[in-house]
């Protein structure tokens, strides 16, 4: 147990690397979660001897600051109320489909935003009590956009990051939102704020100029109490040299030659590896191949899909509705298409461990990643840092924050349905030459942009970002 935390370093997230479970023995423990951030945050945290603050889930009380895996970590607790509030209403069912270009219609109601507000300031509170005296805290995600301005508030010695992993969206979708000008200067509160793409911090920019009426220049706001705040992005990466360690251990190798066995040793294996998330385009990329096997441009003895995907917020009725479409399509796919011992759709409700991720992607001849939007998308680029032979085909959704880094993926408009299958059929079809060539510029691409580049650059700038502008401003203008 860890107690009497004083850090240098504060990352603070909605959630803990780590889940409560019930051991064997019956007694409670941790398990590593799964997730992007978990993957990104844990080597800059180490690195540094940081805490981590966030909720381990459910709603267990009086819990203490403990060490994991060598990680000090200080948990939140959360009330039912709370959870159904906060997490699954106003983080998930107001800003989540907001911010990703309404591809479900997002919900206003008052009690969530009241509960937000809530639990951001109890997190500023908890960081505050654990940061050491001009510390850097480091806050993530969109749960926790009103924490830069509490904690700056409550410690103003602190120098203070905010990340958006998720998108921004454009000011036509952030102006519906009724708390729009709160949670301006909620991020205000931070000296810098970083996206995963330039068009989302100019988003960000234009909206404080519009609706909060500072003053700004290109990345920079000026706030009246002397203040720089940057906006800029930061492109978040990956492990790559770690996950090309972990994909030619013996043990990968081996699963992944048991897997294709499994599978009856197709031509090719496409895989799709998801949160199930109405976001991530799972259903309309299933539609395109199942309609590839009717048409009889591919064969099931010659091409299988594997679909994993991760269960995610099933309490949120969307989650329900979109598990059932899914587990509707697959059936019939397979009960149309499909042969005995020989299913055309392998899908996978299920989370899995490291070693079988990595099996699964060095299995796979083509992976597809075609969400609607995403603000990242760190499945594409796993899957590149696995194919340490310079093989496979990336179909890429041209609306992940990825395409702008992996172009030489096949890329494609998730909506159109045909293009979709084309870009399939070509992938399938493409020669070793064309793959080789592809695949080698793009994992190029991410060793030089892994994970210790993203955190160094947004640790320096922010380290770097200007205490004072000296400028002269009128008030900013009521909204």
């Amino acid at each position: 147990m860890v107690k009497n935390v004083s850090a240098d370093l504060v990352v603070v997230a909605n959630r803990l690397p780590v889940d409560r479970v019930e051991l064997p023995d019956g007694s409670k423990g941790w398990r590593t979660s799964p997730g992007g951030l978990v993957t990104a945050i844990e080597p800059v945290l180490r690195a540094n001897e940081g805490v981590w603050i966030g909720w381990p889930g459910g709603t267990e009380e009086h819990l203490e600051p403990f060490e994991q895996d060598g990680l000090h970590l200080v948990p939140m607790t959360m009330s039912q109320d709370e959870i159904e509030g906060h997490y699954e209403g106003f983080s998930n069912a107001t800003l989540w489909p907001l911010y990703h270009d309404l591809v479900a219609k997002p919900a206003f109601h008052r009690e969530w935003w009241e509960a937000y507000q809530r639990v951001n300031r109890r997190f500023a509170e908890k960081a505050a009590e654990v940061a050491a005296e001009g510390a850097t805290v480091w806050v993530h995600d969109y749960q926790l956009q009103l924490v830069p301005a509490m904690l700056r508030e409550l410690r103003p010695d602190l120098k203070i990051g905010f990340y958006l992993h998720i998108p921004f969206p454009p000011a036509e979708l952030f102006q519906q939102l009724p708390w729009r000008r709160q949670l301006l200067e909620g991020l205000l509160g931070a000296d810098l704020v970083g996206f995963q793409l330039s068009g989302a911090a100019q988003n960000f920019v234009r909206l404080v100029r519009q609706r909060v009426g500072h003053k700004t220049h290109r990345d920079l706001v000026y706030l009246p109490d002397g203040r720089t705040v940057r906006a800029a992005a930061y492109p978040i990466s990956i492990d790559a040299a770690g996950l090309e360690d972990l994909v030619q251990t013996e043990g990968v190798v081996k699963r992944s030659a048991e897997i294709r066995e499994a599978l009856g040793r197709p031509r090719k294996v496409f895989l799709g590896v998801d949160r199930l998330d109405y976001t991530k385009g799972i259903y309309a990329r299933l539609r395109a191949f199942g309609e590839l096997l009717t048409e009889g441009k591919l064969d099931v003895d010659d091409a299988v899909f594997i679909q994993v995907a991760v269960p995610s917020r099933e309490q949120v009725e969307q989650y329900r509705i979109l598990r059932d479409e899914i587990d509707r399509l697959v059936g019939r796919i397979n009960g149309d298409l499909g042969e005995i011992g020989r299913p055309a759709i392998h899908y996978l409700h299920s989370s899995y461990p490291r070693e079988e991720m990595a099996a699964l992607y060095r299995t796979a001849d083509v992976m597809v990643v075609t969400p609607y939007r995403d603000g990242m998308n760190l499945v594409a680029k796993e899957y590149v840092a696995c194919r340490c032979q310079d093989d496979g085909a990336l179909v890429l959704s041209e609306f992940a924050g990825a395409a702008e880094e992996l172009r030489q993926a096949w890329l494609v408009n998730p909506y159109d349905l045909n293009g979709m299958k084309q870009a399939l059929l070509d992938a399938y079809r493409a020669d070793e030459k064309e793959v080789t060539r592809r695949m080698k510029a793009m994992r190029k691409t991410i060793k030089q942009h892994d994970v210790a580049a993203w955190a160094a650059s947004f640790m320096t700038e922010l380290a770097d970002v200007p205490g004072s502008h000296g400028k002269t401003l009128r008030p900013p203008r009521d909204s």
